[in-house]
């Protein structure tokens, strides 16, 4: 991708640091030091010219890459038409067009009816209300290691306290979190459902919970999958006791698990699926589909936001569900997958690849970890490959409970050379992350 001369940014990375430590909250961390200049697909140029591919994607955002051409025609489109109108007060047909979409293909029992917001956190808020008003119950279940947004109701959900909650004091509740079963935990079904008979037993009466949370591949936590028959159970929990099932596919949705929704691979229609990110092809949009009950059961004016399901971001989203049509990414996301999990495998064959441990995750929703010479967590060994993968122009994003776990989340619309070429960069640097040494764990 040739620079054009005159388009060159006015300062180097050195500046815009200086300019970003002078007036963006502490609060707001950069995992890397990169100030993008200009992307495609999954490579990115920074200010200073250097390229890289990007195994980050926006954080799961750019499913179909970086400046798709087909979302960004139907943006260009849509711009020369309006460019926002408040749903709630003028509405528009780029907003139906998405809700529509979703009706058709999000798997919910019955008929299904949705709403759009601005970012996952909001769609999660708006989630927790309809529970409420349909319910009647404030209580709510929700899972350790679960990610679910930073605003005050939504980190009430999160299960990690670092940085997320410190020093904030009392969150909205009640809420019980509850261990996770899967491989990574140790934690079986069976220890999970009797987790949640005790609860009953000594905290919570059933009838005052109306809601389950649950992310169904956790990212934050590490891209640790649900299990398909602990969803199954929680299904028949919710139907006897009458909760709302409210799934998280803001990480794991569209596509990025070989299934257009992660909920899918067991079987199981929850009674609202949360979805964010890569909805919108790089633009701000996120929204949340459900039982038709359970949606309409605010009364009108209930839900809404003045920008949210803004027509341009919509008209992205057409794009993004046209692109996972045509170019069948739940198909692609299964051999990007299969190609992770070869490079993986390799990884481990190599001088120093004794530092990669298990690979987790589901499709293209993958991770691995990097582990120390005793086989715990290596906190320190990860942040020695993330920087310098970026050195070596590769961008990975970290995660997992013990800050260890490398998330690969690269558009599926990567080109699988450059797949090759970003783990022949992790192969290269392999002896040099095995020189550090064991994490005090």
């Amino acid at each position: 991708m040739p620079r054009d001369e005159n388009t060159k940014p006015a300062q180097d990375s050195t500046q815009m640091r200086e300019r970003a430590i002078a007036s963006v909250s502490a609060g707001v961390r950069n995992v890397h030091p990169v100030y993008l200049d200009r992307a495609l697909n999954a490579e990115a140029w920074d200010v200073d010219g250097k390229r890289y591919i990007d195994f980050i994607g926006g954080i799961g955002v750019l499913t179909v890459g970086h400046r798709n051409p087909v979302v960004m025609d139907r943006v260009a489109a849509q711009c020369e038409r309006f460019t926002h109108s408040c749903y709630n007060a003028l509405p528009h047909e780029p907003y139906v067009a998405v809700t529509e979409w979703l009706a058709e293909n999000c798997p919910i029992e019955g008929p299904a009816k949705s709403m759009l917001t601005n970012s996952g956190a909001e769609a999660m808020e708006n989630a927790l209300k309809l529970a409420r008003a349909f319910t009647g119950r404030t209580g709510v279940i929700a899972f350790e290691g679960g990610f679910h947004g930073r605003t005050l109701a939504t980190l009430a959900l999160t299960g990690k306290t670092k940085p997320y909650k410190t020093g904030l004091g009392p969150l909205p509740g009640p809420v019980w979190h509850l261990p996770f079963p899967c491989p990574e935990t140790g934690v079986s079904v069976d220890d999970a459902m009797a987790a949640i008979a005790k609860l009953f037993a000594v905290s919570a009466d059933p009838a005052s919970v109306g809601a389950v949370v649950i992310e169904l591949v956790q990212g934050e936590g590490g891209f640790r999958a649900a299990d398909g028959e602990f969803l199954t159970a929680l299904r028949h929990m919710c139907d006897e006791n009458g909760m709302v099932l409210i799934a998280d596919e803001i990480q794991s949705g569209f596509a990025r698990t070989g299934k257009m929704f992660a909920v899918e691979h067991a079987g199981v229609s929850p009674d609202i699926l949360v979805m964010g990110k890569g909805i919108g092809g790089g633009f701000p949009l996120a929204a949340i589909t459900g039982a038709e009950d359970v949606m309409n059961a605010l009364a009108p004016g209930g839900l809404g936001g003045t920008y949210s399901g803004n027509p341009v971001a919509c008209a992205a989203a057409t794009g993004v569900f046209e692109v996972l049509k045509t170019d069948k990414l739940t198909a692609r996301a299964k051999q990007l997958g299969e190609k992770y999990a070869t490079h993986i495998a390799w990884l481990r064959d190599l001088p120093g690849g004794h530092v990669i441990g298990n690979m987790r995750g589901i499709g293209a929703m993958r991770a691995f970890e990097l582990i120390a010479d005793n086989g715990k967590p290596s906190p320190k060994r990860l942040q020695c490959l993330l920087q310098l993968a970026r050195d070596n122009g590769l961008l990975l994003m970290p995660s997992g409970e013990h800050a260890n776990v490398v998330r690969l989340l690269a558009p599926l619309t990567i080109p699988f050379d450059q797949v090759d070429e970003a783990f022949a960069i992790i192969a290269k640097l392999l002896p040099k992350v095995a020189e550090i040494k064991s994490d005090a764990l």
